[in-house]
């Protein structure tokens, strides 16, 4: 469940007078996402989303956020527009919480990703990142290879419990990570979280690119290698090499990469699948019982990571 805060009536009427888009009929929580209480919103001019802004998120990064949709949606990416209210603010306060509006996006999300979706990612997330080179505003990556190690350092003690000797393999990773994280690549402002829940389709077309809330200037081979993990495993955890090839080839007919950041690929990968594997175990071992969000299993970006630790090149990925 993805409502931490319930909004009445009277609330919501009052939030509806900020606004220029009609008559609010009806407000319905969506299940979807765990980091934010999320609304489908329907008005008498159309379809909306609304979003609440939990504890989570912090409330100095949202106007990045939303700035970086109304750039992104100007430049013709396909994803959510901040509705603007009539003073021209997109950020306001609903039930104590910061929230906005944005545009609904028609589509679903692939619940089984295919070559043509793998196909259909690389090529927009390519298009993005060219899109995002000349948006002023920047954010740092509060989830990156600097924070790894503080991120397990609140989880070392109880890591075994996961898997054995977890502890122990993360910190020398950790340490290879350290020693050999790349600088100087292509940089500018990355999703940095598009999952297959993240990315709406409709008759195989890619329809939408949602969820900016981790959305960050970094490297963006960085974002391919997380788009890599996201999406190039099948469900028993083996690497699906037609997947990369079909993603990466795309990428690379938008905006082709470097030598050199074909060659930190690899590298880059682990450290995206370690990023995931911490930020999960935290999770998997401080959600409480009966909490509204179901934790996700850690050793599944363990395999992933192990798989990246084995890649000894580009044909490991499909590519020359």
């Amino acid at each position: 469940m993805a409502v931490y805060t319930e909004v009445g009536d009277e609330e919501l009427k009052q939030f509806a007078a900020n606004y220029d888009i009609g008559e609010f009929l009806s407000c319905k929580g969506i299940a979807e996402g765990i980091e934010n209480s999320n609304f489908a919103l329907t008005t008498a001019t159309g379809n909306f989303i609304l979003t609440l802004y939990e504890k989570r998120v912090d409330p100095d990064d949202l106007p990045f956020f939303l700035g970086l949709m109304d750039h992104l949606a100007e430049a013709g990416i396909p994803c959510p527009t901040p509705v603007h209210g009539k003073d021209g603010d997109a950020l306001r306060s609903l039930c104590g919480r910061p929230a906005a509006i944005v545009t609904f996006l028609s589509g679903m999300w692939p619940r089984r990703a295919t070559p043509g979706h793998c196909q259909e990612v690389g090529r927009a997330l390519a298009e993005m990142h060219l899109a995002g080179s000349n948006f002023k505003m920047s954010r740092i990556n509060a989830l990156s290879v600097k924070d790894w190690r503080p991120l397990l350092a609140r989880s070392k003690d109880h890591a075994d419990e996961v898997a054995p000797g977890l502890a122990k393999e993360l910190a020398a990773e950790l340490d290879a990570l350290e020693k050999g994280w790349p600088e100087g690549l292509p940089s500018g402002v990355i999703h940095a979280d598009l999952f297959p829940d993240n990315v709406f389709f409709r008759d195989g077309r890619l329809t939408g690119m949602i969820d900016f809330y981790f959305a960050c200037t970094d490297m963006f081979a960085y974002d391919l290698a997380i788009c890599l993990n996201a999406w190039c495993f099948e469900t028993d955890l083996s690497f699906n090499v037609t997947k990369a090839r079909r993603m990466l080839t795309a990428y690379r007919k938008v905006r082709d990469f470097s030598t050199d950041e074909l060659a930190a690929l690899p590298l880059l990968a682990r450290g995206s699948a370690m990023r995931f594997l911490l930020t999960r175990l935290y999770d998997w071992l401080n959600t409480p019982k009966g909490a509204m969000v179901t934790p996700k299993d850690p050793q599944e970006y363990l395999a992933k990571l192990r798989f990246h630790q084995s890649v000894k090149g580009p044909a490991d990925y499909g590519l020359d």
